[in-house]
């Protein structure tokens, strides 16, 4: 079952210096349950395409399915979550997670059982009266996924959500996700920049190129979990990955040099 389907989308933004082409061409299938990075260096439309799918944007042309729905809008079908956290500071951890479900219309008891369970899933229920400024970036990161969670979003949509956190705090969270994905059985797509970390969560990794942002390599990885970094062949994938995205980085940098040289 296909849980987005993506078909001849292209996206050009209107900039001071004529049209910007950051999508063009991008058809792609996600099947329902698939845990899909968006990998490539800046500016290759990663994030605009998760936009996109999210309904924050649309394509200048093309279109994009969520399941067999045309996305014109953002939706509780799809939960998005943001390398900044996006938590409302004026509310405790157990009001951020419950937000969405009270808006929902949910019922009291409905909201505290759904609460309560994903508290203690992602190991926050000691912090449930705690305002966001009070937790680390890390446990900030888990209320958000909790929050997306809560309304039981068959796709969540993640970008670079854990770019800013250190190492260790970075891997915890890595299983934690891999845990919830598995639970769950959720259609994850995560924009990242790191190429170890696609290695280590994708079902499949979509390499883009430099701008315009199309898909340069559909690369499957089909390593059993859980993945170990040190294996030669967790090792070749990432080389592997690692010239496609630096062809890119390396056609960016002359783009840079031949504008500077122009100007």
């Amino acid at each position: 079952m296909t849980a987005i389907h993506i078909n001849a989308v292209n996206k050009v933004f209107a900039s001071q210096g004529g049209e910007v082409v950051a999508l063009r061409d991008i058809n792609l299938e996600i099947a329902s349950g698939e845990f899909i990075c968006l990998l490539g260096p800046s500016g290759c439309g990663k994030s605009t395409l998760l936009n996109a799918i999210a309904g924050f944007s649309h394509p200048t042309s093309g279109r994009i399915l969520a399941g067999d729905k045309p996305v014109v809008d953002p939706g509780p079908d799809r939960g998005m979550v943001f390398q900044e956290y996006a938590l409302f500071p004026w509310m405790t951890i157990e009001k951020n997670i419950a937000f969405g479900l009270e808006v929902a219309g949910r019922s009291p008891a409905q909201i505290k059982e759904r609460v309560d369970f994903l508290l203690n899933m992602l190991k926050l229920q000691d912090f449930r009266a705690r305002f966001p400024k009070e937790l680390s970036g890390g446990m900030r990161q888990r209320v958000a996924i909790a929050r997306v969670l809560a309304l039981e979003s068959p796709v969540m949509l993640m970008d670079e959500p854990f770019g800013a956190l250190d190492a260790l705090t970075r891997r915890n969270l890595q299983d934690e996700l891999l845990k919830i994905w598995k639970e769950f059985g959720t259609t994850i797509v995560f924009v990242t920049h790191s190429i170890e970390e696609s290695v280590y969560l994708a079902d499949r990794t979509i390499v883009m190129t430099y701008r315009p942002g199309t898909i340069k390599r559909d690369v499957p990885i089909t390593l059993e979990r859980p993945r170990d970094p040190a294996d030669p062949e967790f090792n070749r994938i990432k080389r592997m990955l690692g010239e496609l995205v630096m062809e890119e980085q390396q056609r960016h940098e002359n783009a840079e040099r031949l504008t500077a040289t122009a100007d």
